[in-house]
């Protein structure tokens, strides 16, 4: 067989934040697309849906009513994944089976943010003085909650799409304030500790840079942040958003830093979708610090975006050896993909008020 035409194609890359191989194989994908592609961006619902629990006025389960919100809406779920008030676990319950097995109460806080209280936008389709708005709630929610003895780290989040799994297209996100780090951001922090010990460096200074020396994957830039599909990407379109300045948290970024990080970011996430012609999916994480007390010199905050799709109306669905395994097969390379999004000519947004 000749793998000559491959080069480049079919390989694979250390992830170093991950500390974990990605294998890529694009030459498995030079297929042509075999489906319709949706003509247009946005989808065409009304502003108001009497029976979504998150617009405006109207009743959620337990009954609470909503307020007639005009920007951005905040409250703790009312079917949280964590809380204060979930159950005790008793002294003789937590260690079994001689401290194999551990369980503790599941404590936290759980909050919803809705982003507008029109039903059928989305942070691409709103003014960008809307979206800024909503990234100063996430900000003063990082302000708010790192004020709490018990809260050791906050993860913000928004699942975007019926192809992750949302069941209501209201635009919103949560936040999960937890007793515990999450699994990622250690090993995160574990690379940079290590990083930092074996070269005398900062890891997230260093992928910045070589990602601003290539060129290739950047997405969007300007004065203080930048995006990129970073060489080690696991999913075709995943995008990492870093504020040039390096902080811990959104907590310390000034106002001008902040509004830059939003017009890079609504950028990337128009490029995704005038180029598949949709409200493009996405499952994104601000990746930040902990807030346990304890000082994090080397952690830099970024959003990881992850979109599901490789192509438009093709998922890529993890199988034997994300699942089974532990470790990504890529079927794109995210050179490809980066220079894709950037050809891309934004098209016009409604830009709702």
């Amino acid at each position: 067989m000749d793998n000559s035409n491959n080069v480049g194609k079919w390989e694979k890359r250390w992830h170093p934040l991950r500390e974990e191989w990605v294998v890529y194989a694009a030459h498995r994908n030079n297929r042509p697309w075999s489906f319709d592609i949706d003509s247009k961006i946005h989808n065409h619902t009304s502003e108001y849906d009497e029976k979504c629990y998150l617009c405006a006025g109207n009743e959620r389960v337990g009954g609470t009513r909503n307020p007639k919100y005009e920007d951005v809406f905040i409250f703790e779920n009312d079917h949280p994944v964590v809380s204060f008030n979930s159950p005790e676990i008793t002294g003789e319950n937590r260690y079994t089976h001689g401290g194999l097995y551990h369980k503790e109460k599941a404590q936290g806080i759980a909050k919803v943010i809705c982003y507008d209280p029109r039903h059928n936008v989305t942070l691409s389709d709103v003014t960008l003085d809307k979206v800024y708005k909503v990234f100063q709630a996430w900000r003063g929610q990082m302000q708010e909650l790192s004020k709490n003895q018990k809260i050791k780290y906050v993860l913000i989040f928004e699942n975007k799409g019926q192809e992750v799994g949302v069941s209501n297209p209201h635009p919103h996100c949560q936040i999960y304030a937890t007793d515990f780090t999450f699994n990622l951001v250690e090993r995160e922090i574990k690379a940079a500790y290590e990083y930092k010990k074996d070269k005398g460096r900062n890891i997230f200074h260093d992928i910045i840079q070589a990602e601003l020396k290539d060129e290739v994957r950047i997405i969007a830039e300007n004065k203080n942040a930048v995006a990129f599909i970073p060489f080690f990407a696991r999913y075709a379109y995943e995008v990492m958003i870093f504020p040039k300045k390096k902080h811990a948290t959104l907590a310390s970024m000034s106002d001008e830093e902040l509004h830059d990080y939003v017009a890079v970011f609504q950028e990337v996430t128009r490029r995704f979708d005038t180029n598949f012609q949709t409200n493009f999916p996405y499952v994104m994480a601000f990746h930040q610090a902990p807030i346990n007390g304890a000082d994090f010199p080397d952690y830099h905050l970024h959003m990881l975006i992850q979109p599901p799709l490789r192509q438009p109306g093709l998922v890529k669905y993890l199988a034997g050896p994300e699942i089974g395994a532990g470790n990504f097969m890529a079927d794109t390379m995210p050179e490809d993909k980066a220079q894709e999004l950037k050809k891309v000519t934004i098209t016009q947004f409604q830009e709702a008020i």
